[in-house]
């Protein structure tokens, strides 16, 4: 442990972007904290910055606005505001120490103290400060940890854990993006003991994290360990196969979080949709994925247009994803649907009330019955050639 500082050759370029320079000279204590500087020193793109001062909220605020610029009271009770400069927002978030904690929650207290905050947090690499002229302050080797692939929580794993359970998949998904070989042997085992505590959790935050976890580039090791563990099988009681995963994975698709989640799942789609309470979109989107046809690499143009009339081309490339994975075949399937423009029935229902027909039943089975001999052709018939056989499905000639 070292209260001094370790020198950063040259401030990394996102300290002189205008808007955070301006944030910065407002707050000249202030430093940067959290993944910002985790990627900075892992040489990956910065996302995000986050600030954290020893100035209480009020006094954040009041300076915020006394230098112009907007304050927002985001997480007040936890001491964060979030300041808006040139329409981004920053978080800048006081010190703190926790005073209790229940595994799901904490009650803080602030403190001007940057060495107690590090020590509340997660983990190792996620514990350093870092000041506007780009000296870090790693307090628990958080440079070393980064640099050897190791993820390692602050103090003693069991209490970090107990503190707040997620923490248990925050594990994983530093992991899954930062970690090298073997995991942390403490840390493993207090995972283990940890994972009863899983189940206390909001199912939002479990999604929240796992698909973070699962929209890593290269997630493999951090899942397999996971199912090793058991911590699959509280999250995902439906049932997983993480080789699935690996397969597609090794296959090339998309680092897609629900795509995945598809390929891990072996059990009701539906039914974990909703106990995680995915978004409408995801769910929708996780079912329509494990259900419906597959295009299949020997289809010719005319069947993969009959896809196309029912299906986006993105949830039928998916699909072929899952079935097939990264297969030169396969491959050359998702090219041609990528290709293709898909089909559209030239129809409505407004044109078969032009025929005269009054607004009933008969409106909806006429229609199906007109688009049903377009699929058949192919769905190459234009809508000259639909109202013709409209027309004569109208007139009783077919029935």
């Amino acid at each position: 442990m070292s209260d001094a500082p370790a020198k950063i050759m040259r401030p990394p370029a996102f300290l002189s972007e205008p808007a955070l320079a301006a944030l910065l000279a407002a707050l000249p204590e202030a430093r940067v904290v959290g993944g910002a500087i985790r990627d900075t020193l892992a040489e990956r793109p910065v996302t995000e910055v986050d600030l954290a001062t020893p100035r209480v909220p009020e006094a954040v605020t009041e300076t915020l606005r006394a230098a112009g610029i907007r304050a927002v009271p985001t997480g007040i009770e936890h001491g964060t505001v979030t300041a808006i400069v040139d329409s981004r927002g920053f978080e800048v978030t006081t010190l703190r120490r926790d005073v209790a904690t229940d595994g799901r929650h904490a009650v803080v207290e602030f403190t001007d103290d940057w060495h107690a905050d590090a020590a509340r947090r997660d983990f190792t690499i996620n514990a350093m400060s870092m000041t506007r002229h780009g000296e870090v302050f790693d307090y628990f080797d958080g440079i070393a940890d980064l640099q050897a692939g190791i993820v390692r929580f602050v103090g003693d794993p069991v209490t970090r854990i107990a503190e707040d359970y997620l923490r248990i998949l925050r594990f994983f998904r530093f992991f899954a993006r930062y970690g090298s070989g073997l995991p942390d042997k403490a840390a493993i085992t207090a995972i283990r003991e940890g994972i009863p505590g899983l189940a206390g959790l909001s199912v939002e935050r479990v999604w929240s994290e796992l698909s973070r976890i699962l929209s890593a580039p290269d997630p493999r090791a951090a899942i397999a360990w996971m199912d090793d563990l058991g911590v699959l099988r509280a999250i995902l009681p439906e049932g997983t196969n993480p080789l699935a995963l690996a397969r597609l994975i090794d296959a090339g698709a998309p680092a897609d979080p629900v795509l995945r989640l598809s390929a891990l799942l072996t059990g009701d789609a539906a039914l974990a949709a909703a106990r995680l309470r995915l978004s409408a979109a995801d769910r929708d989107r996780l079912v329509a994925l494990r259900s419906g046809p597959v295009p299949q690499a020997g289809d010719d143009d005319t069947a993969l247009r009959r896809l196309l009339a029912d299906a986006e081309p993105g949830l039928l490339i998916d699909r072929a994803w899952l079935a097939g994975g990264g297969a030169p075949e396969w491959a050359a399937l998702r090219q041609r649907l990528v290709a293709q423009t898909p089909p559209v029935f030239p129809l409505e229902g407004r044109d078969v009330l032009a025929l005269g027909e009054r607004e009933g039943p008969r409106v909806g089975t006429l229609l199906r019955a007109v688009r049903q001999w377009w699929l058949d052709g192919g769905c190459t018939a234009g809508r000259d050639a639909c109202l013709a056989e409209l027309a004569r499905r109208q007139s009783g000639e077919f029935g």
